[in-house]
């Protein structure tokens, strides 16, 4: 790409491209400048000084309250056996016994 918070027309193209979506001609100059607005907040918010903001909650740690609060657990991880793979594939629509046959959706 081109420089950084600078989308060019081919740089609109080509994630067009990867994403496989059909631009109009109207709509390549108004995505980049979404683009390139977005690049502007992202700056924005790298200037942010965060230096004394601690890192986010992770999800044991928000639970570890509600434990606290309520008594209530998490169930322990444990290795289970899983579904038989001859009687799924049994069920499906359409198997070749191993894997399930899907009709493709994207073409390029």
């Amino acid at each position: 790409m081109a420089e950084v918070g600078s989308v060019n027309e081919q740089d609109v193209l080509r994630v067009a491209e990867l994403a496989n979506l059909d631009l109009t001609a109207e709509e390549v100059p108004r995505m980049q400048r979404d683009l390139n607005a977005i690049l502007g907040h992202i700056a924005q918010l790298n200037e942010l000084d965060t230096a004394g903001v601690p890192a986010m909650a992770q999800v044991g740690e928000m639970l570890g309250a509600e434990v606290e609060r309520t008594g209530a657990t998490l169930r322990e991880d444990a290795v289970r056996p899983s579904l038989d793979r001859k009687s799924v594939m049994a069920a499906a629509p359409e198997s070749d016994g191993r894997f399930f046959k899907v009709p493709k959706v994207i073409e390029r």
